[in-house]
């Protein structure tokens, strides 16, 4: 049974147990104003169609599909593909476990790189994440950067699709000093529309740098901003007992007309490295990332009945602040012994994070009914008085990675974490934790037997837990880091030089955070996740292109909650299986012409953390296509597609007995331009 509790007390506010949002595997065919690492290891070779596809300079060859070197995720330009996504790995959320990083160094992320300056987002688990020194146990969320090239350029794109959301992007380059200093500039206008009639209006701008004052050093600052207006809150759904919710009516919003988000999300800062000759080489990167909201709401319709009936209630914020400090500085030393080569790497990184939260105001709007739209007057402003929460972490690390041709690579890692949290809080006053593990992992690939690669490694590390959710009774508190594990292996074949298989078996084990008994969303026990997945990627023939992944999850919850009978076995909002399959294909008798489909699958999965409500498993169907052409001398593609193509509908969680509904049929089209 979910639980909800309203309490009379001044300040109050609505309180449930949050999970993580699940998304339905759905192929990502669809376009839309979507602005929501290391060099790739020897195991992972990037063929040059994969980074043609990456579009390094202009966006008309961008495609997901012929990028990609598995199916485990990777996003191109609006298309992401692949079984896991930077909300979802593993039945686990490496964003929210801070495991984020530009070009392969530390970045403590509050608002996501965008587009203006991301090339591409690849997720990095299993043997793909070996060419990094620290890996992390629920997988890595890697950035790859858009770069001002060495060559003036320009790249557009127009988009819109069927709910009536349109938008405009331009990505320029210009070389300053010839092979000595680039300038990158981006920027984006959209008016964004969603499946229950929010909206929004949103500009983006970015500005970038790249500066090689020799062959040697490569410096690129970066700036970029976004503001975003009008942001209606769709409401959460939280039914008055243990069913799902009535059917609730795409395309209308319910709620009031004043409550609307607006804020400001910035990330600026530098990174880069220098090769300081005898193997020796430096990266380093500092980042500041932060959101800054002028103001927030949350919708809430609570004690809903199967006939639609129930109660709105309106959380407004007071304006507020979470922005966060964070970078890695990296020495290397490579050395060669024959066949053998050796990399040792000394770390240091860290992270200065703080927010404000609390204060909120509660507005009951009184009883509501599905379908029916109230828009009162909205009442003066009553904030309470805020909390504030900071966190400042350490890692210092040494790592060591080597390579033997022909017959495999081993890579271990040891590292020491100071974690210092604080809360001040005007009522319960200040509360303070400290933390200082030893973190570690090793890995081993055999590539002995040729086409064949076998893996097997185990990681400790620290994670962080995320931010308690916006309906629970110390909402938007940031969580305390925790200690997880993971342990895997597996294989990677290389059919033919154009196809690969990877298999893998893991399990991960960290504590599982959900709603207490005295309504504080906080660690209720255990969770370990075990399963196994599988990849097929790559050319099935000269013009056709497939990524298949899948994943077999067994998740389970343990500790006394689960014993009391007050907690179910499964964890709320992980699906037990998982699969996405996408097909790209370049028709022979028109150049420039093709066609591709998804198919995205996810199994039922727990609603609540009885375990007596559950989603009904979903298949989602994308149909599109592409055409590559010119206009003169200038690179053109239109890429039309249709997602969710039989209108499937049902509810996507929000947390434990909270939903929403998903999108539904849309067509979507975009031109990019390559000048």
């Amino acid at each position: 049974m979910a639980v909800f509790w309203l309490l009379p007390l001044a300040g109050a506010t609505v309180i449930a147990a949050p999970a993580a949002v699940v998304q339905a595997a759905a192929p990502s065919l669809g376009s839309g104003p979507s602005e929501v690492q290391d060099a790739a290891p020897q195991t992972e070779p990037v063929t040059a169609e994969q980074a043609s596809a990456l579009g390094q300079q202009g966006r008309s060859t961008e495609n997901a599909v012929r990028a990609a070197s598995d199916g485990f995720g990777v996003s191109v330009g609006r298309e992401t593909i692949g079984i896991y996504s930077s909300s979802e790995v593993r039945g686990f959320s490496p964003t929210r476990a801070g495991n984020i990083r530009i070009e392969g160094l530390y970045f403590d992320q509050v608002w996501g790189l965008t587009g203006r300056i991301r090339r591409s987002t690849t997720i990095r688990v299993g043997l793909s994440a070996f060419g990094f020194d620290f890996p992390a146990p629920t997988g890595i969320v890697d950035y790859s950067f858009r770069k001002p090239g060495d060559s003036a350029s320009l790249a557009m794109l127009i988009d819109g699709n069927s709910y009536g959301a349109a938008g405009v992007e331009a990505d320029a380059s210009l070389p300053l000093i010839p092979n000595r200093l680039s300038l990158g500039v981006g920027a984006g206008l959209y008016r964004n529309a969603f499946y229950n009639a929010t909206d929004s209006q949103q500009h983006i701008e970015a500005v970038s740098l790249k500066i090689t004052p020799s062959d040697r050093v490569e410096i690129i600052p970066f700036w970029a901003r976004s503001d975003l207006y009008g942001d209606e809150a769709g409401p959460i759904y939280i039914p008055a007992g243990d069913f799902r919710p009535p059917r609730v009516p795409r395309r209308r919003y319910f709620g009031p007309a004043w409550a609307r988000y607006r804020g400001v999300a910035i990330n600026y800062g530098a990174f880069g490295s220098a090769d300081l000759g005898d193997g020796w080489n430096v990266r380093a990167g500092l980042f500041r990332s932060l959101f800054d909201d002028a103001r927030s709401f949350t919708n809430l319709i609570f004690d809903l009945t199967p006939q639609g009936t129930g109660r709105q209630l309106i959380i407004a914020d007071p304006p507020s602040k979470l922005a966060s400090t964070s970078g890695e500085l990296r020495l290397s030393k490579t050395f060669g012994e024959g066949p053998r080569t050796h990399r040792l790497t000394l770390s240091l990184r860290g992270r200065d994070r703080g927010q404000s939260f609390d204060g909120g105001q509660r507005i009951d709007l009184g009883a509501v009914r599905i379908g029916e739209v109230l828009d009162p007057p909205r009442p003066a402003r009553a904030f309470g008085p805020q909390a504030r929460d900071s966190v400042r972490q350490w890692f210092a690390g040494l790592a060591y990675q080597g390579q033997w041709d022909g017959m495999g690579e081993l890579t271990l890692g040891l590292s020491h974490s100071d974690y210092r949290k604080r809360v001040d809080q005007p009522v319960f006053g200040t509360v303070s934790t400290r933390a200082t593990p030893l973190l570690y992992n090793a890995g081993l690939a055999i590539t002995a037997i040729p086409r064949l690669a076998v893996y097997a490694s185990h990681t400790r590390g620290l994670e962080e837990s995320g931010v308690a959710p916006s309906f629970a009774l110390n909402r938007n508190e940031a969580l305390p880091a925790i200690i997880t594990r993971q342990s895997e292996a597996g294989l990677r074949y290389q059919i033919t030089p154009d196809l690969r298989l990877v298999l893998g078996v893991f399990e991960l084990r960290k504590p599982y955070f959900d709603l207490g008994t005295d309504n504080v969303f906080r660690a209720l026990g255990d969770v370990r996740n075990r399963g196994a997945e599988f990849s097929l990627s790559g050319k099935l023939t000269s013009r056709l292109s497939m990524t298949l992944g899948a994943v077999l999850l067994d998740p389970r919850v343990t500790g006394e909650g689960v014993r009391l009978g007050r907690l179910g076995e499964r964890p709320v909002g992980t699906p037990r299986q998982r699969l996405d399959l996408n097909l790209d294909w370049r028709l022979p008798w028109l150049p420039g012409l093709s066609l591709d489909a998804g198919i995205g699958h996810a199994g039922r999965l727990p609603a609540t953390v009885d375990n007596r409500v559950f989603i009904n498993a979903r298949t989602l169907v994308a149909l599109g296509g592409r055409y590559a052409f010119k206009l003169g001398n200038t690179a053109a593609n239109l890429r039309v597609s249709m997602t969710n193509v039989f209108d499937v509908r049902g509810f996507d969680l929000q947390g434990a007995g909270a939903y929403d509904i998903f999108d539904g049929r849309i067509v979507s089209a975009y031109l990019t331009i390559d000048i």
